[in-house]
């Protein structure tokens, strides 16, 4: 593990996009310029969720589910509060490091995984622990439900089948693992029987959800380059389906579009990002490895609109709202951008720390959690 973790802290530095903000010097963050006529932006409320990620390498994203949103911290704490009005319904203190999370299940469970692999089910209802499992290595990505099976992947290349009512084991797929990677995981993605999900080998892989056996694996992009890092190929972030066609991005390897009903490639562009993507009935949103916004042709891959003036703010994941596209930053920053030409039209400081996790979106309220533990709601007007 150290051999992989140390050459990708060197990587991260010389990158300039640590999570924490600190920088080499090589892409100093651009500088906030003021807004013409900026929308505007209201908190709705804003809570301390325990200490957040306590300057962990790791994204624990908030999981909304009707009128609750639950997020957990790395030192153990789990809440549940009211999305309208951030009042909490409970809290539970685990006393778990908490490292992947938060899931849910149609169980009525709320679903994280620890940096001991250890994965527990709460209650919903009332946040009791309803089960407890152990998988074989530290878990860094949000556990995934469905159709009665809660699938954990860890960070060894394994991904776990468990029953989602009791916790056992049902299943174990070992996938393989590249010398060098980033440090993350991309959450598995479940579809009706099918358990999809980015590798850190760049490719993309395809699960039978009731016995974990492989359907397909398809390389996204080549390796290139003549070092370890220049060949780093990495999914680190989780694909999104629109209609019957399936949006992922490598870092260093590309967007691409596939046609979920026969595999086949739609299109693919020669884009790099570690962070993630969005993706709406008209564009898919980016933010790309220089910290430009983009957004592309959900048919074609064509670029719309580029948006440059966040360089070196190290970018979340961009979300769609109804009305815009939001992207949080390394200085806790949230943007509001047009969708129709990339404009920056409003920003709020969230919070002190840095915004890793991508934003929750309903409608046009916005929830974002800062890695010191602050989780709040805006909205925007249109």
């Amino acid at each position: 593990m150290l051999r992989r973790i140390a050459p990708l802290l060197l990587l991260i530095l010389s990158a300039g996009c640590s999570w924490f903000g600190s920088s080499d010097g090589t892409v100093p963050p651009a500088k906030l310029i003021s807004i013409d006529e900026p929308i505007e932006v209201q908190k709705l409320w804003e809570t301390q969720v325990g200490d957040g990620a306590e300057k962990q390498f790791i994204r624990l994203i908030p999981a909304l589910q009707s009128d609750r949103i639950y997020a957990a911290s790395y030192d153990g704490t789990v809440v549940a509060l009211d999305a309208v009005n951030g009042q909490r319904i409970w809290k539970t203190d685990t006393e778990l490091p908490i490292s992947g999370g938060v899931g849910l299940s149609e169980e009525g469970m709320v679903l994280f995984g620890t940096d001991k692999g250890q994965v527990v089910a709460l209650r919903q209802e009332d946040g009791q622990e309803a089960w407890r499992a152990q998988v074989s290595s530290e878990v860094l990505a949000p556990p995934r439900a469905g159709n009665g099976l809660v699938v954990v992947r860890s960070v060894d290349g394994k991904f776990t089948g468990l029953d989602a009512r009791t916790g056992e084991r049902r299943w174990v797929y070992s996938s393989i693992m590249p010398a060098l990677s980033l440090r993350g995981s991309a959450p598995p993605l479940i579809v009706a029987n099918l358990v999809i999900v980015g590798l850190d080998t760049g490719k993309l892989l395809v699960l039978s959800l009731d016995r974990g056996l492989p359907i397909t694996e398809k390389t996204i992009a080549p390796s290139r380059g003549r070092t370890e890092i220049e060949r780093l190929i990495d999914i680190d972030s989780e694909p999104k389906i629109f209609e019957d066609t399936l949006y992922l991005v490598a870092y260093h390897g590309g967007v691409v579009a596939l046609n979920m009903r026969d595999g086949n490639l739609v299109w693919t562009r020669d884009l790099s990002s570690h962070a993630g993507l969005d993706v709406d009935a008209r564009q898919v949103y980016l933010s790309d490895d220089d910290d430009a916004v983009l957004a592309l042709d959900r048919s074609s891959g064509g670029t719309l609109w580029k948006q440059p003036e966040m360089k070196g703010r190290q970018l979340s994941a961009p979300v769609a709202t109804q009305d815009h596209v939001v992207v949080g930053d390394y200085d806790g920053y949230l943007h509001w951008l047009s969708k129709d030409s990339g404009r920056i039209v409003g920003r709020v400081e969230a919070t002190s720390k840095a915004i890793v996790a991508p934003p929750v979106v309903a409608g046009n309220i916005v929830f974002v959690y800062g890695q010191g533990g602050t989780l709040s709601a805006f909205r925007a007007s249109e």
